[in-house]
């Protein structure tokens, strides 16, 4: 064992994202405060701090793998955390925005165990607390006064972009017999690699790294999302529904041409071929072809080929961490991060 790892295993994931979490509550929490209080309350409850009658509640916030992302990144090239936080509450403003707009957009009913905002309080209230929560995103931003809050701005603007042109190539693909492997991986690369991209490099630019440390960050960051997605669309056609928080097959319920899912289709075998034919001749699947349905994608290579190609993208990732020269722990510490993250499906 290296001493890297070493220095990891000594604050295992759960205290990284635990000390993360220390950091950006306080300040995510002060800017959410000041909403409307309309709109705040719906934001209240999908951040898991208040239930539908405004009543404070604890737990059900998520993770928060990207301001973790920011705040590491800012001390792998040599800063303070602190001075990062106002780029990690931004990056979870912008990604629950996301949140809030794909649970109408996919008609889920059910994030982190309990109903999703629309669900509670109207599909149109929650889309405008969505885009509250993203004008909020550029407002902590602005209101941070760093030297390069117009990078930032500049930098969170374009990831949520391409964030959103990757929503709408997975939305067109829903009505799309023809789907390519290639598209679909740019796809998830823009719908979620972007914005890990985004936090890390982020994290690096407001920490004070080189722009070559920036720019291998966000490669880092990039690559790690693209993993992250593969093992999103593994969780969303065979995730535990006690863990993943949503129902068995959620993916395959919504008709989504996920990763696992078009590589299946494109494998050019028998059972690929018996499951295009099914796509081709209706609807998403339901009742008793669910089952049916993912069994096929199984034995068509689609599972085992996303968790091989999550795997491959982990090292390429952990390759550019390398190359953007870190600091021994929070280099450690963000490695471990990234395998966790990949991993969540074993």
């Amino acid at each position: 064992m290296t001493a890297a790892e070493q220095t990891a295993e000594d604050r295992p994931v759960t205290e990284v994202l635990a000390w993360s979490r220390s950091l950006l509550d306080p300040a995510l929490r002060e800017a959410v405060e000041t909403l409307p209080a309309s709109i705040r309350s719906i934001a209240d409850y999908h951040f898991g701090w208040r239930d539908e009658q405004g009543r404070p509640v604890e737990g059900g916030a998520g993770k928060a793998i990207r301001p973790a992302l920011v705040l590491l990144a800012a001390e792998a090239v040599g800063g303070d955390p602190a001075e990062a936080v106002p780029a990690a509450v931004a990056v979870e403003l912008a990604h629950n925005f996301s949140l809030m707009h794909d649970d109408v957009m996919d008609g889920d009913t059910v994030r982190r165990h309990r109903p999703t905002a629309w669900n509670v309080f109207g599909v149109n209230s929650a889309i405008l607390a969505g885009d509250a929560l993203l004008m909020l995103a550029f407002d902590v931003l602005a209101a941070s006064g760093h030297p390069l809050l117009g990078e930032g701005m500049r930098r969170l603007g374009a990831a949520v972009a391409e964030l959103l042109d990757g929503q709408r190539a997975d939305m067109g693909f829903e009505r799309r017999a023809d789907v390519g492997l290639e598209e679909c991986l740019r796809m998830a690369e823009a719908k979620t690699g972007a914005l890990l991209g985004c936090s890390s490099a982020l994290g690096g630019a407001f920490g004070g790294g080189a722009p070559d440390q920036v720019k291998r960050l966000d490669g880092f960051g990039r690559r790690l999302g693209l993993a992250f997605q593969m093992v999103d669309d593994l969780l969303g056609v065979w995730g535990d529904p006690a863990v993943t928080g949503k129902p068995g097959h959620s993916d395959l319920r919504n008709g989504k041409k996920s990763l696992p899912v078009v590589a299946a289709l494109t494998s050019g075998t028998p059972a690929g071929e018996e499951l295009a034919a099914f796509y081709r001749a209706g609807g998403p699947p339901a009742g008793a072809d669910l089952d049916r349905v993912a069994g096929l994608i199984v034995q068509a290579g689609g599972r085992s080929w996303c968790r091989t190609r999550a795997d491959e993208l982990l090292s390429d990732a952990l390759r550019e961490l390398w190359l953007a020269r870190p600091g021994q722990r929070p280099a450690a510490e963000l490695g471990m991060l990234a395998r966790h993250s990949v991993r969540r499906d074993h």
